[in-house]
C-alpha cells in the first residue's frame, strides 16, 4: 500500500513538472510583459527601413518598452506598381490594412486544394484573351488557390503560418498596414517578429545596416531574413524536389532585388469577378465548404452604410470583430477604423478587453493617456504614419485638429469592449447620484450635470462652439 501511495506521489510530480516545464519562454515573456511599466508612452514613425527593388519595407521596432508589454508589433509595405512582395510566412497571426492603391493579395492555406483553374474551353480562352493571359501558346494552364483583389480601406487577417504574398497592378504605390500579435496563443515562440521568406532575401548592403541596427539592440541576427532554403544542403534539396542542382541553387540565392521584387512582365490571376459570369450547377457537398480553405478573410472598413457609430456633427467608426468575420474568433484579435470631423471628440474611455495599436491615417490629433495611478503617460499631436499603443485599462481621450483625423485601431481581443466616462452610456449616469455627491464633495445640482452632461452622445463629440477657437491655441509638449 505504501508503495502504490509512493507511486501515486512520483506520477504527480511528474505530470505537474510536465506541464510546469511547458512553453516556459512563453511564461517567462508573459511574466515580463506582466512587469513591465508603461509610464512613458509615445507615437512613433516606423524605426528601420529596408529598400527593394521593387517598394520599401518599414518596421516598428517590437523592442520598445510599450510594444514588449503589449505584446504586439507593426510594419509598413511600399510596393510600386507592378512590383510583387516575395512569398513568406510568420509566426504570429497579423491583420493587414490597405492604406493606399490596390492589388492582388495570395494566401496559401496548407493543405487546400488549388481549386481555381482555367478550363481549356471557347469562354475561358475568351476570359483569358481579355485579361491579357495567353492560354494553349505554349505555356501549361495554372491552377492555384483563391487569388484576392484588395482595394484601399480593406483589412485582410492572415493566420499564423499562412503564406502570404501581395501583387501591385495599379498606376500608383500600394501600401499595406500590418499588425502582430505577438503574444497570440497561435505563437509558440517569442515576441519578435520572425518572418520566413520562400524566395529571394535581404539585399547585401541593406542586410548589413540592417544587423547593425538590431545587434545595437541585443536582438538576434538579421540573417533571419534569407530564404528559408538557403539553410539546407543544395543536393539533399535537390534531391527532394527532384530537380536539377542549378534550380536547387537558384532557390537559394539572396537576389540584390531584396524582399519586393520588380516584375519582368505584366501579371494576371484568375478571379472570378474578372471572369464572364455563366450559369452552372451548383457543385456537390463534400466537406470542403466546411474548413478554413473557404473561410471569408476580407473586410472593407471603408463603407460608410456599414458604420457602427454615425454623427452627422462628429464622424463614423466601423468595428470589425468576430460577428462580421468569423474567422476572427479562432485568432482572438479585432479593428475599427475611425473618421473624426474637425475638432471633435472621441469619447474617454478605457478597454476592458485588449491592447490596442493605433496608427494614424490621415489629419491630426491630440491625444492624452492616463494610467492607473493618474498619470498622464502620453499627451501628444499625432499626425500621418505616426503609431501608438493604448493599454488595457488605460483611460484615453483624442480631440480631431482642424483638418479632422481619420485612424485605424488594431485590439487583441475577437470581441472588444470599452468602458466610456462620459455620455449616454458612460459610468457616471449609471452611479446613483448621492454616490456622485458624496465622492467628489459637490452639489446635487453639480452631480445631476455630471449624469447629464453630453446625454445625447455615445462615443463621438462634436466639437463646442469654443473648441475651434482654443485648439488653435492649445499648445502641445
Amino acid at each position: 500500500m505504501a508503495t502504490k501511495l509512493v507511486l501515486a506521489i512520483l506520477l504527480c510530480f511528474a505530470v505537474s513538472s510536465l506541464v510546469s516545464a511547458q512553453g516556459p519562454e512563453r511564461r517567462r515573456f508573459r511574466e515580463e510583459a506582466q512587469q513591465c511599466r508603461l509610464d512613458r508612452l509615445q507615437a512613433r514613425p516606423p524605426s528601420r527601413r529596408i529598400e527593394s527593388e521593387g517598394g520599401i519595407s518599414e518596421i516598428w521596432d517590437e523592442s520598445e518598452e510599450e510594444f514588449q508589454c503589449a505584446g504586439v508589433a507593426a510594419m509598413r509595405s511600399i510596393i510600386r506598381p507592378n512590383s510583387l512582395t516575395v512569398p513568406m510566412f510568420q509566426s504570429s497571426p497579423m491583420l493587414i490594412y490597405v492604406e493606399q492603391g490596390e492589388g492582388f493579395l495570395g494566401l496559401n492555406f496548407p493543405g487546400c486544394a488549388e481549386t481555381y483553374e482555367a478550363q481549356s474551353s471557347q469562354s475561358s480562352r475568351r476570359s483569358s484573351r481579355r485579361l491579357g493571359r495567353r492560354v494553349g501558346a505554349g505555356k501549361e494552364e495554372d491552377q492555384h488557390q483563391k487569388v484576392r483583389r484588395v482595394r484601399r480601406g480593406d483589412m485582410i487577417v492572415v493566420p499564423a503560418g499562412t503564406v502570404k504574398w501581395c501583387h501591385n497592378d495599379g498606376g500608383q504605390d500600394l501600401v499595406l498596414v500590418s499588425f502582430l500579435d505577438l503574444n497570440n496563443e497561435d505563437n509558440q515562440l517569442d515576441l519578435r517578429i520572425r518572418a520566413s521568406f520562400l524566395a529571394g532575401g535581404l539585399p547585401r548592403e541593406a542586410l548589413r545596416q540592417f544587423r547593425g541596427s538590431r545587434e545595437s539592440r541585443g536582438s538576434r541576427s538579421s540573417e533571419d531574413l534569407v530564404n528559408i532554403f538557403y539553410g539546407f544542403d543544395q543536393e539533399l534539396l535537390a534531391e527532394a524536389y527532384n530537380i536539377p542542382s542549378d534550380l536547387a541553387r537558384k532557390i537559394q540565392e539572396q537576389r540584390s532585388s531584396g524582399l519586393i521584387v520588380k516584375c519582368e512582365e505584366d501579371m494576371s490571376f484568375l478571379t472570378p469577378e474578372e471572369e464572364e459570369e455563366e450559369p452552372s450547377a451548383s457543385p456537390s457537398s463534400n466537406g470542403l465548404e466546411e474548413t478554413i480553405c473557404t473561410a471569408r478573410v476580407q473586410h472593407n472598413m471603408n463603407t460608410q452604410k456599414e458604420a457602427d457609430v454615425y454623427s452627422r456633427e462628429s464622424g463614423r467608426i466601423n468595428i470589425l470583430n468576430r460577428l462580421k468575420l468569423p474567422i476572427l474568433k479562432y485568432m482572438d484579435m479585432s479593428a475599427e477604423k475611425g473618421h473624426l470631423f474637425p475638432n471633435a471628440q472621441y469619447n474617454l474611455h478605457w478597454s476592458m478587453t485588449d491592447h490596442r495599436l493605433v496608427y494614424v491615417v490621415e489629419g491630426e490629433a491630440e491625444i492624452q493617456i492616463s494610467d492607473d495611478y493618474g498619470n498622464q503617460v502620453l499627451n501628444e499631436r499625432v499626425s500621418k504614419g505616426n503609431m501608438f499603443v493604448i493599454p488595457q485599462f488605460y483611460a484615453s481621450l483624442a480631440q480631431a485638429g482642424p483638418e479632422g483625423f481619420e485612424w485605424v485601431t488594431f485590439k487583441t481581443s475577437k470581441q472588444p469592449m470599452k468602458s466610456p466616462v462620459v455620455g449616454y452610456t458612460s459610468l457616471f449616469r449609471a452611479l446613483p447620484q448621492q454616490v456622485l455627491e458624496q465622492s467628489f464633495q459637490i452639489t446635487a445640482g453639480e452631480a445631476q450635470q455630471l449624469k447629464q452632461t453630453r446625454s445625447r452622445h455615445t462615443f463621438l463629440f462634436p466639437p463646442s462652439s469654443s473648441s475651434s477657437s482654443s485648439s488653435s491655441r492649445r499648445r502641445f509638449p
